[in-house]
């Protein structure tokens, strides 16, 4: 079972959310990191190590710790803030 972890930039984001059905999309997403954690589109030059899921108009950013079997969820941005 993969543990998963939230970073403070997350928690906060996610808080101030307000559409339900955003919320809903993002905890769907979620739940399919915790199935698979290499899920997400692996990321290259800066955000190297990082992963990413399309969640329109976002885009959520994790990190998977293989050795230790968790994924720590780090940042909930806008496509356009890229």
């Amino acid at each position: 079972m993969v543990v998963i972890r939230f970073s403070k930039i997350f928690t906060n984001k996610f808080s101030k959310m307000k559409d339900e059905l955003l919320r809903t999309k993002v905890k769907k997403q979620i739940r399919k990191i915790t199935d698979n954690p290499k899920v997400g589109k692996p990321m290259r030059n800066i955000r190297v190590g990082t992963r990413e899921l399309y969640i329109f108009p976002f885009r959520l950013s994790y990190r998977y710790v293989e050795n230790e079997n968790m994924v720590e969820v780090l940042d909930l941005y806008h496509k356009k803030h890229q």
